[in-house]
């Protein structure tokens, strides 16, 4: 085997992905030729630097079943894709480009039926609500009391965000925090139902009329977004279509009242 055939394999075979043919082959040239050889250890050295300077966080129990579910629903073309990818990029540009992923890795989620200009804000506010399904991101206030969770907000957003309590209808107050979202700082509430968790996204709209609630949808997660006098809004859960439809149903009836509207200060 030669020595280009070889440096195109060598990332593939310090991952472990090449077939136990092409494998034994690398591994017999390397064994033969010093340029190569070298060239795999220098590899193995960056790869081993960059998992040593690496902060590892464990994922929790929930976002891992959803990643998990996502993979499962990639098409089996697709990952093949991925696992017979073109190696002949030189590995140190490979390195370089690993670096930069693991260090600004996230989820980006594609939802279905989404309109044009509005992709970006989707895929934000579901990936804020991927994060705040870690330990202790979900809440910077936690009650179940409105009138300490509205509060909270003051001074902290220029506008006051809707928090109606939605116990009796089985969608209990949780909490509230701080998120960024499309370039500023917007609230979010948080419900639960039984074992899901709701959050409510709320900020002053930039321009457009009013539009009523449309659903999207992807890799297990619902989100409903609306416009109404001057706010939009988002919601996000793994809840199922019908549950968080009456959800929103019962928040809009809401978002008149004192309690419950969004309004710039």
């Amino acid at each position: 085997m030669s020595c280009e055939t070889t440096r195109e394999r060598l990332s593939a075979y310090v991952d472990g992905e090449l077939p136990p043919d092409e494998a034994a082959e690398t591994a017999e040239h390397l064994a033969s030729c010093a340029a190569c050889a070298r060239e795999y250890e220098a590899m193995l050295k960056t790869v081993q630097t960059v998992r040593e300077g690496l902060v590892r966080h464990h994922a929790p129990d929930v976002l891992r079943a959803r990643v998990r579910a996502a993979l499962r629903d990639e098409p089996a073309t697709a990952r093949t894709a991925v696992r017979r990818r073109d190696w002949g990029v030189p590995w140190r540009a490979a390195a370089a480009a690993l670096v930069v992923a693991v260090v600004s890795s996230g989820l980006t989620l594609l939802a279905a039926d989404r309109r044009p200009a509005e992709p970006a804000v989707a895929e934000e506010v579901l990936a804020s609500h991927i994060r705040s399904l870690m330990p202790e991101h979900l809440t910077d206030v936690r009650s179940t009391d409105q009138h300490n969770v509205k509060p909270w907000f003051n001074g902290r957003l220029d506008y006051s965000p809707a928090v109606p309590r939605l116990d009796d209808a089985g969608f209990p107050l949780l909490g509230g925090r701080l998120d960024y979202v499309h370039g500023r700082p917007v609230a979010v509430v948080v419900y639960g139902r039984r074992q899901h968790l709701i959050n409510v996204f709320s900020w002053p709209a930039d321009a457009g009329r009013d539009a009523d609630p449309s659903r999207e949808s992807g890799h297990g997660y619902n989100l409903l977004h609306w416009r109404r006098g001057g706010v939009e809004y988002w919601v996000a859960s793994d809840l199922n279509a019908t549950e968080l439809q009456q959800f929103t149903t019962l928040l809009r009836s809401t978002d008149s009242t004192s309690t419950g509207a969004a309004r710039p200060r």
